[in-house]
């Protein structure tokens, strides 16, 4: 088993290490954060031992009776499990408000209700956008037990935020509408693919759409620095007649409206597992012309009106069980070596991951901020006409 490695490192291996809410009333925050009775805060506490031990975080954290998420759809790397398993274990209550927004809708609901008792508590970001919200100052500093195992390069020193799960962009393909799926970029220009290529999303917005654009550029002779071959490809595609603007979901998938999805491998075996009963014969390769591979990091945000559930949250999802949920979804979690290591590890899971040969490597903070910045810049136009 491969080691998980650090961002800017590299993924080796096929098992390497990735109901709408109905919101409360606009209002202030509680005042009455949750506290100990020796005054110690969870709204400022940065571990649970800091807080007296799990035992008063959970205490508080069913106080508190409710955690406010948002954007985690449930067939999304196994997110419905694990959102049923915390309210079985600590009877708290999980509103997953918006399930289908994008990394930046989650940061524009953190600024937009800044003291607001409707503000997310946590975040599901892709890691350009963790790296984007830590810089702005809307993260919570928190290390949850596992801290020390999460690899170097996967977390923040402080702990604002540390990556959870990751796998590669890949290409997912109807195979009953699609007479010869494609399995590599150059394939995707191909005139029979005429209006079905689609992104989950917009890179602008989405973590994993940016994916899919990065990885294009590395199958275009681009690299982590210049990822203008990804956007030259897209709006070939666009002129081509190949690329669609309708953006991949489930729905989309189901009814033949995006017969070809370029989104990351966990959720394109998800797909291949939910519609084989509905007669979908779903067919999922990583193009091995642009190997890519990220993680998504978990957050607090810095003003949650749950804080103790918050942090909670956190320790669930970074536990054996909850690292075990993710990994049954098809992605690989950030704890997969330790937990190897440990005989933790669901090893029946591990083996179903989708296969891999190379070692893509991770772009660094600062190849990533510029990557946006060059998508934010260029995308409309690339795909526009």
């Amino acid at each position: 088993m491969t080691v998980s490695p650090p961002r800017n490192a590299v993924l080796g291996g096929s098992l390497a290490v990735v109901a709408a809410l109905a919101l409360s009333a606009c209002g202030a925050a509680p005042d009455n954060a949750s506290s100990t009775a020796d005054g110690k805060n969870a709204a400022t506490t940065t571990s649970a031992t800091d807080f007296g031990g799990m035992d008063a975080l959970v205490k508080a954290a069913k106080k508190e009776g409710t955690l406010h998420a948002i954007a985690l759809p449930r067939d999304w790397a196994n997110y419905g499990a694990l959102i049923d398993g915390f309210t079985k274990k600590y009877g708290i209550k999980i509103t997953d408000e918006n399930p289908d927004g994008s990394s930046q809708d989650e940061i524009n609901a953190v600024t937009s209700r800044k003291g607001q008792d409707r503000a997310p508590d946590v975040l599901d970001l892709g890691s350009s956008f963790a790296l984007s919200a830590a810089q702005q100052g809307l993260l919570a500093p928190y290390k949850v037990a596992s801290f020390d195992q999460i690899p170097e390069g996967q977390k923040d020193p402080k702990g604002q935020w540390f990556n959870d799960y990751g796998g590669y962009i890949s290409i997912g393909c109807d195979a009953k509408r699609v007479k010869t799926c494609p399995t590599t970029f150059a394939d995707l220009l191909k005139p029979q693919y005429k209006g079905q290529v689609a992104l989950n999303g917009n890179p602008t917005k989405s973590g994993s759409a940016f994916g899919g654009v990065y990885a294009a550029a590395l199958a275009n002779k681009g690299s982590f620095d210049d990822i203008q071959p990804g956007l030259d490809f897209f709006g070939k595609l666009k002129k081509n007649g190949n690329y669609t603007p309708v953006e991949s979901t489930p729905a989309t998938v189901e009814k033949g409206e995006t017969p070809i999805s370029i989104d990351w491998d966990y959720l394109n075996a998800g797909y291949a597992d939910e519609f084989k009963s509905k007669g979908v014969d779903w067919k999922v390769s990583i193009p091995s012309d642009g190997q890519y591979a990220q993680y998504y990091s978990q957050a607090i945000n810095k003003d949650a009106p749950h804080p103790a559930a918050a942090r909670l949250w956190q320790e669930y999802l970074y536990s054996a069980e909850g690292q075990n949920l993710w990994l049954k979804g098809y992605a690989r979690p950030a704890l997969m070596s330790s937990m190897e290591s440990a005989g933790t590890l669901d090893k029946t899971a591990a083996a179903k991951l989708p296969q891999v040969t190379g070692t893509p490597s991770f772009p660094t903070e600062d190849q990533q901020s510029k990557a946006k910045t060059v998508i934010a810049q260029g995308w409309a136009k690339a795909v526009s006409g």
